[in-house]
């Protein structure tokens, strides 16, 4: 019974007051520290406030997590995806007890070598959310471990969007499903997931909008159609099977995710960097490029306040060129620009001249 280390981090090992042997992780590397922890646990079995650690598997809490996640959450399935490379590296028969820091900055050392750095975030991210809930459960009974795991910098420069050019491509080298989709997509910048639930009930062709209920703000926004999306939406009303807009022609039920085939029409076109999201970014690029204020846009997009819609915004150089050649011709009434030889020449024409008053001064001047 005492302190020893495995992998860089200590554990304690004691004795409980059924007599069951206990190892636990202090998820630190400071001995001292370890020393202290077996110290507060002898103290608590003395007074009997000590409490098991949890012998919850991390592959039953996935499940029971899941079920929380399809009932919460709009976006479960993303989660089960990331859940399971999270299970895949970890194991679902390791205890949640076990999962520690130095386990979790393995899995980011591994998974960066795979995925970027924001990928694994969003990783990190879901498996803070499944410690966080289940210390609210009391299937946890220590610190979240990755609040003490440092998450990568992401750079969201918002430098990339669709070009016309781009477009014209990608077009041409989608199936033609997918082609009406991608159209939609750049002129109403809905998100995928809005497009993929949107309903005929949501349409309005007398009014010519489309009432859009957001799942991840749950609010519902006015979208105008233009020609373009008008006529994937008509093209769509001929072949209608159910209440859905958009559905797998084959199926006839909702899709779940093109990511698959977006990315083959990407690779035929020669085009990379460029995922679904691209589509509502260079929606709102278009719109803030031909002068739509920035508020305008962010409604359009759905966002809750205009510091989000900055991100999915930027102005080309040719943009940046034309509104500062905007101040070219500014104030050349005000001032008028002489060398100093030019100043010592009207001086001397002006020597016996009567004196301006500062009235008169001031109204040459302006």
């Amino acid at each position: 019974m005492g302190v020893f280390q495995r992998g860089g981090i200590w554990w304690i090992d004691y004795y409980d007051r059924d007599h069951q042997r206990i190892r636990e992780s202090t998820n630190t590397g400071s001995r001292r520290e370890a020393e202290n922890l077996l110290a507060l646990r002898k103290s608590e079995i003395l007074r009997g406030l000590h409490k098991q650690p949890s012998q919850v598997t991390f592959g039953d809490f996935g499940k029971r997590y899941m079920e929380y996640a399809k009932v919460n959450k709009r976006s479960w399935l993303r989660d089960e995806q990331l859940l399971g490379h999270l299970q895949t590296y970890f194991g679902k028969d390791v205890l949640l007890a076990e999962i520690d820091v130095a386990r979790i900055e393995g899995y980011k050392i591994e998974r960066r070598n795979k995925v970027s750095g924001s990928t694994v975030n969003r990783e990190l991210a879901l498996l803070k959310r499944m410690f966080n809930l289940a210390i609210d459960w009391d299937d946890f009974t220590e610190r979240n471990p990755v609040c003490k795991v440092r998450f990568f910098k992401e750079f969201n420069t918002g430098s990339r969007v669709v070009s016309p050019e781009e477009e014209k491509k990608l077009i041409e080298n989608a199936a033609p499903f997918m082609q009406d989709l991608i159209v939609f997509g750049l002129n109403t910048g809905l998100r995928v997931g809005e497009i993929f639930s949107l309903r005929w009930s949501n349409v309005d062709l007398k009014q010519n909008v489309l009432n859009v209920f957001a799942h991840k703000t749950w609010k519902t926004r006015t979208v105008p159609m233009n020609k373009e999306v008008r006529r994937v939406i008509e093209a769509w009303s001929s072949n209608r099977k159910n209440d859905l807009v958009f559905y797998n022609t084959e199926t006839g039920k909702s899709f779940v995710d093109l990511k698959a085939g977006f990315g083959l029409a990407c690779e035929k076109a020669g085009i990379t960097g460029v995922t679904w999201h691209t589509l509502r970014h260079t929606f709102a690029s278009r719109l803030i490029e031909r002068g739509v204020d920035i508020v305008t846009v962010q409604q359009l997009l759905g966002h809750s306040t205009v510091t989000v819609t900055m991100r999915y915004t930027h102005t080309n150089l040719e943009s940046k060129k034309a509104a500062v050649e905007q101040l070219s011709n500014f104030g050349h009434n005000l001032v008028t620009v002489c060398t100093k030889k030019q100043q010592r020449t009207r001086m001397v024409t002006n020597s016996n001249a009567k004196p301006l008053n500062t009235l008169q001064f001031n109204r040459r001047s302006g």
